[in-house]
């Protein structure tokens, strides 16, 4: 990262240089004239810039001419990482070359919204391990001012501010993006149906519906229990029923990276939950993925997940797969992994390697099998240290502890959600 600008560059985004031949000397400048006049007179306007690779021991040289790529910027808090923030991403990706993300600070979001549950460095770590981003901001503000707008374009050579279609307003209500739209330097993505942080954090606390914890009282009466029913509600506390997703085939076609491993790839597989996807997730992916040349993520159904745990996960089945297909470095995934890796799993993906972290949410008991007996046996079994102390269950304890002022956070929200539901129309887009 450059600490003079909180730049943080994750990929070589093969920046291409463009303009006329550069010649050297005052000899240099004759020939450009005479190449000039060969290229408007004998060659029929063939144009100058052909010339530079015949000759090369004149002295020409230019790199390759192309037009600048675009490069387009999208910011947000990304508390609660989930699929429909990458999928914000992929579409922002789409209408350009280069996409730069920027992080909005903690002191924006308590200022805006409310406290963040996650940290700037967990949400720095989520951001940069979607395979979309290019570039990220760290610390950037809620509000797209003129200032930062004239930042955006002269410092980083923004073309396009991109956002959803669902509003974002300040305390004040006015529009957060409203400078952008002005200068004609703003393009609308379609927001993804089915979830919000605001969502989860929903989910998350109707699971007090028929709970203690910590001693507080119950919220079975709270309003987050009262939208059933309502796209994008907290829901009625039972988890089946709280998810609005709808997956379709071809959301899961933009996700995947659609090729396999080849012949003589190291195939490397890790299995899990993977709720509430977390920094943990992504670290733990990074590293596995430095064994081999591919890495195969088993998820596990929800029907396994409430065994295993007694409770039900907090996403379901394919949204946990997308928000891990999103993921750099994941190369393929499992959709209903089964609990145990048996030898048939390990001829069938050619798997060289099984690997299992530190930090784990199995809940499974020492009577139980060993799930990785047969590749111990086989002695393709690894366990890698865990680069993150984080889990799901961590995440939703720190809800959980700051009660009050997250059902405070998730109210304000929810007014503004449920307008954007009861008012929803129909816009084109992936």
């Amino acid at each position: 990262m450059d600490p003079a600008t909180g730049l943080m560059d994750f990929e070589n985004n093969n920046r291409i240089w463009y303009g006329v031949p550069k010649l050297v000397g005052l000899g240099g400048i004759m020939i450009t004239a005479a190449i000039v006049g060969l290229s408007k007179g004998y060659f029929g306007g063939i144009g100058a810039h052909a010339f530079p690779f015949l000759w090369p021991d004149l002295g020409i040289y230019r790199w390759k001419s192309s037009k600048r790529p675009v490069r387009v910027y999208m910011d947000g808090c990304f508390d609660l990482m989930h699929y429909g923030h990458a999928n914000a991403l992929r579409q922002a990706k789409a209408l350009g070359d280069v996409l730069v993300v920027g992080v909005v600070s903690d002191e924006e979001i308590v200022a805006n919204k409310g406290p963040p549950v996650l940290s700037m460095e967990e949400r720095l770590i989520l951001v940069s391990g979607l395979k979309w981003v290019d570039e990220v901001i760290t610390n950037a503000p809620y509000e797209i001012t003129e200032q930062f707008m004239n930042t955006l374009f002269n410092e980083y050579q923004i073309d396009y501010i991109i956002h959803g279609d669902d509003p974002c307003l300040l305390p004040d209500g006015t529009d957060a993006y409203a400078v952008a739209k002005k200068v004609g330097r703003y393009k609308q993505i379609k927001r993804t149906e089915g979830v919000s942080s605001t969502d989860i954090v929903g989910r998350i606390l109707s699971t007090l519906r028929c709970t203690e914890v910590d001693g507080q009282a119950n919220i079975a009466d709270s309003e987050l229990c009262h939208n059933e029913g309502k796209p994008g509600s907290a829901g009625t506390g039972c988890m089946e029923t709280l998810s609005h997703f709808l997956p379709t085939s071809r959301r899961i076609m933009q996700f995947s990276n659609a090729k396999g491993p080849g012949p003589d790839a190291r195939v490397v597989y890790i299995d899990g939950t993977f709720d509430l996807f977390h920094a943990g997730h992504v670290e733990i992916f990074r590293y596995a993925r430095q064994f081999g040349d591919f890495l195969l993520v088993g998820i596990h159904s929800d029907q396994i997940v409430s065994h295993r745990r007694g409770s039900n996960p907090i996403m379901h089945l394919h949204e946990r797969s997308l928000s891990v297909l999103a993921c750099r470095y994941v190369d393929e995934v499992i959709i209903g992994a089964p609990w145990e890796v048996t030898t048939d799993m390990i001829r069938t993906f050619n798997i060289s390697l099984v690997v299992h972290g530190t930090v784990s949410e199995s809940g499974s008991s020492s009577e139980e099998m060993d799930p990785y007996s047969i590749p111990k046996a086989m002695g393709i079994f690894k366990t890698i240290v865990s680069p993150q102390n984080i889990t799901s269950s961590s995440i939703a304890s720190r809800i959980i502890h700051n009660l009050e002022a997250y059902k405070r956070r998730n109210l304000n929200k929810k007014k503004s959600e449920n307008r954007y539901y009861e008012e929803k129309k129909f816009v084109s887009g992936d």
